[in-house]
């Protein structure tokens, strides 16, 4: 456990910015032997590496073991959701999305993680994945609670991020705090430039539905 303690304390050390043998010294307070080696062995596994200018800094194995940590609890959701989004869109008719915000705290972006099509020709398609900005659209609204969002339960969006598109989101919330958005989104000539009046009631319950789900033990 002692060693397990101290490989902590090194990444934790290298969190801000890449850092020379001396500077993992002094932040950590280990000595230069110990430093040396557990840096070292870190490396082996991809947890440490080092910049061009040999200073040493986080491994692209981190990364790749925060994605697959992000993926699995968004697998749940995921799989929570699609019953629920699935309800949604033979209710509306429309295609429906289930977005979360990205999780690297200085990006300004949502992600779609769910995605179901409108068996109508004309329809939105916003693909698993897809990355969407923070600034427009009624998802981004729903998962910061925009405007009077948590007076009404739902918020809407017309040609915010696309031309002919209109949109209707509502926050999922988890103990009071908001874990994703759901989604509804068409063209206007079937949405109309006031999508709210049309599927706001059946997403803000689709929503409220999927946080009590999530709450299930």
């Amino acid at each position: 456990m002692g060693v397990l303690d101290k490989a902590l304390a090194l990444l934790t050390a290298l969190e801000a910015e890449p850092v020379t043998l001396s500077g993992l010294m002094a932040r950590t307070g280990l000595p230069r032997a110990t430093a040396h080696r557990l840096a070292a062995a870190l490396e082996v596994h991809g947890m440490v590496e080092r910049d061009p200018e040999g200073r040493y800094r986080l491994g692209s194995r981190l990364a790749e073991l925060g994605r697959m940590a992000g993926a699995g609890r968004h697998r749940s959701l995921v799989e929570t959701a699609l019953p629920v989004l699935a309800g949604l869109r033979d209710t509306t008719g429309e295609s429906t999305q289930l977005y979360v915000r990205a999780e690297q705290p200085e990006s300004d972006t949502r992600v779609c993680v769910a995605s179901l099509e409108s068996p109508h020709g004309l329809r939105t398609i916003v693909a698993v994945g897809a990355v969407l900005p923070m600034d427009v659209g009624s998802a981004a609204k729903a998962l910061v609670g925009a405007g009077d969002i948590l007076d009404r339960g739902w918020v809407e969006s017309v040609e915010e991020r696309e031309r002919g598109v209109a949109s209707v989101s509502a926050p999922v919330l988890v103990e009071g705090s908001i874990i994703a958005a759901v989604s509804v989104s068409g063209p206007l000539e079937r949405t109309t430039r006031q999508p709210g009046r049309r599927y706001g009631i059946a997403v803000a319950a689709a929503a409220a539905a999927l946080g009590e789900e999530m709450t299930r033990p």
